[in-house]
């Protein structure tokens, strides 16, 4: 294997709220320069690519706004190639409402919903939303017992990196809702789904035999890879440790304290 493209998670992987992790300068600056291509994948729905610019610029990483993909751009991909004329509800924050609505999609949150005055919707989207409550519950079984809408999640991520510590993410919101709605999602975008696989690979416009992904989770990062035969490293400055991947039967082909140690890698697959 020859490796000419790199899919790196974000939160984790390279940074932590708004600062760099141990090593991940030097890591992405082993790829810069080694000429190899790059995009960076996140499943965090609420922010467009844009905000990732900047983000990972301040932790003193320049990328470009079309080397990064989000779970919201995907998810918004997705309805557009499926649901371009439903009526579609949200369960989530600002940041993806405004992202999905941005291109002409019907959507509306969740909160404006009231069955005693409006039809249900055609799609219900569930996300992380920091402001998600019993109310909220309350509207989404509502809404899916209907059993022609749609239930979609924008990711699986049921635990996230963030600068105060671990948070809950979509995927605690998407099993809340599937617990009490006895529904399960349609879909569940973003990594590791077959669509942002697809996305990605396409976006670098490589082999899939040529990418390398780099990411700290398992579930997601890591199973992205191994679907499509790409080789894949763990890093342990996430979620993950080498315990977990003993107790897991999704194996990375490659393990790292963190992406310092990602040159070596690449000197193995040169």
């Amino acid at each position: 294997m020859t490796v000419r493209g790199i899919i790196f998670d974000v939160d984790g992987t390279v940074v932590r709220g708004a600062e760099p992790l141990p090593g991940a300068i030097r890591g992405v600056t082993a790829v810069a320069d080694r000429g190899l291509q790059r995009l960076f994948v996140s499943n965090n729905p609420t922010k467009p690519p844009t905000a990732y610019e900047t983000r990972l610029e301040s932790a003193g990483i320049s990328v470009d706004a079309t080397e990064v993909l989000t779970a919201g751009a995907v998810t918004k991909q997705y309805l557009i190639e499926y649901h371009s004329n439903d009526t579609i509800a949200v369960v989530g924050e600002t940041g993806l409402l405004e992202l999905l609505a941005a291109d002409g999609l019907s959507v509306t949150d969740i909160q404006t919903y009231d069955s005693r005055t409006k039809n249900p919707p055609d799609v219900l989207i569930a996300s992380i939303d920091r402001s998600f409550d019993y109310n909220t519950l309350c509207l989404c079984l509502d809404i899916l017992a209907d059993e022609s809408v749609t239930f979609l999640g924008t990711d699986p991520d049921v635990v996230i990196p963030a600068a105060e510590g671990d948070v809950p993410g979509s995927g605690a919101v998407i099993d809340a809702i599937s617990n009490v709605t006895g529904r399960e999602p349609v879909a569940v975008l973003g990594k590791p789904s077959q669509i942002t696989r697809k996305m990605a690979i396409d976006r670098l416009g490589l082999p899939s035999d040529d990418i390398l992904v780099v990411g700290d989770r398992l579930d997601t990062d890591i199973a992205l890879g191994n679907g499509a035969g790409m080789q894949t490293v763990l890093v342990e400055t996430g979620v993950t440790d080498v315990a977990d991947v003993e107790n897991s039967q999704i194996n990375p082909d490659h393990i790292i304290p963190s992406l310092g140690e990602l040159d070596s890698v690449l000197e193995l697959l040169k």
